[in-house]
């Protein structure tokens, strides 16, 4: 028998996400995406709250144990405020977490303190590829041993501040299997322009490409893959969870509020049926996200399907109650002066966005 009722750190924690996401990054939404960038200072002050920190034991500069449920808490209630604000100050977790994951003891005590003591900085990672097929357990890009380096080839898509990364985890596939590998800032990387999307206007994303990139031997991260997806994939629920429940509540108090023919719509039949099923649809994915979670932090077997389900299944939950969060303000949610629109662009990606955070 389990539950999910968080502890007194947790509590705290995330009651500092819940402020911060209210408070600063959904007032500041609407602006950087129509500004294309994101406050230096807003970044900072998430950065600041520790949510990753929370996550590194004192061993390497953090203040607490790793714990998945943490992350997809604070991950949806980040993305509640503003989905690139969340990925923004998420980003450097992209580089930590999977080191702490699958890396040697030398390479956790090397990078992950320099990067938790510090101040934000773009440290990311490269998972993506820009295939219709893509497979993260069949990657394209490709690792092969020469001498005591490995060379890396192959090209990578949707990758959060590229272009000033200090440094960033790429995966590729050495002997057809996953492997992630730490390549420096100055390593030969070629960065293309920002990419432009639908959604996520305010997080810059670039495409990389490695061409017969030499990385040293001592920078191959030797564990396993597979929990690092599922971090990667129980993110993405998280996030997707957030993004819904945003459009979700805008809508409900829309239609509690708006009259047609003398009654709030939110009384009207139609308007009814569609908030209840997109209530529902959320507390499901919901309570599946947390489970793989903590399926993850206890170390059962079955974790890595639940993680999948999980991120599968919010990527058509986020459309659907994203789309009807559009519906219910009817013309009102095709202008750009009200957020479903937002969420509507930002949910069409959450089949793409795994790679883009981890917990």
């Amino acid at each position: 028998m389990y539950g999910f009722t968080p502890t007194d750190e947790q509590k705290m924690l995330i009651d500092t996400v819940v402020r911060y996401a209210k408070n600063d990054l959904r007032p500041a939404g609407h602006d950087a995406d129509e500004a294309k960038v994101l406050p230096p200072k807003l970044i900072s002050k998430g950065w600041e709250l520790g949510v990753l920190q929370a996550s590194v034991p004192e061993a390497y500069g953090g203040f607490g144990e790793r714990s998945a449920v943490t992350g997809v808490l604070a991950a949806e209630e980040l993305a509640f405020g503003d989905l690139a604000g969340a990925l923004a100050v998420m980003t450097p977790s992209l580089f930590v977490t999977p080191i702490l994951l699958a890396g040697s003891e030398e390479q956790k005590q090397t990078w992950i303190p320099p990067v938790i003591e510090a101040d934000w900085m773009p440290f990311t990672a490269a998972l993506i590829e820009p295939s219709f097929d893509f497979d993260p357990n069949a990657l394209k890009t490709t690792a092969v041993r020469e001498g005591d380096s490995y060379l890396l080839n192959g090209l990578k898509t949707y990758v959060p501040y590229a272009a000033e990364a200090e440094a960033m985890i790429v995966y590729a596939a050495l002997d057809g299997v996953t492997k992630g590998f730490i390549v420096q800032k100055g390593d030969g990387l070629t960065v293309s322009e920002r990419i432009k999307l639908m959604g996520l206007n305010a997080l810059p994303l670039y495409q990389v490409r490695l061409e017969n990139v030499r990385v040293p031997a001592a920078n191959l991260l030797e564990g396993d893959f597979a929990p690092v997806l599922a971090s990667m994939q129980v993110a993405n629920a998280a996030l997707a969870v957030g993004v819904a429940r945003a459009s979700f509540e805008y809508a409900r108090d829309y239609a509690k509020e708006r009259e047609a023919f003398g009654v709030k719509i939110a009384q009207k039949q139609a308007i009814a049926f569609m908030l209840a099923e997109m209530a529902t649809e959320i507390e499901a994915i919901r309570l599946l996200t947390w489970q793989a979670a903590w399926k993850l932090d206890t170390g059962k077997e079955d974790a890595f399907i639940d993680a999948y389900l999980a991120s599968t299944g919010a990527a058509d939950m986020v459309m659907m109650v994203t789309d009807r969060g559009v519906q219910i303000l009817g013309g009102h949610g095709y202008i750009r002066d009200h957020p479903v629109e937002k969420f509507m662009r930002e949910g069409r990606g959450f089949a793409s966005f795994t790679g883009l955070a981890i917990v």
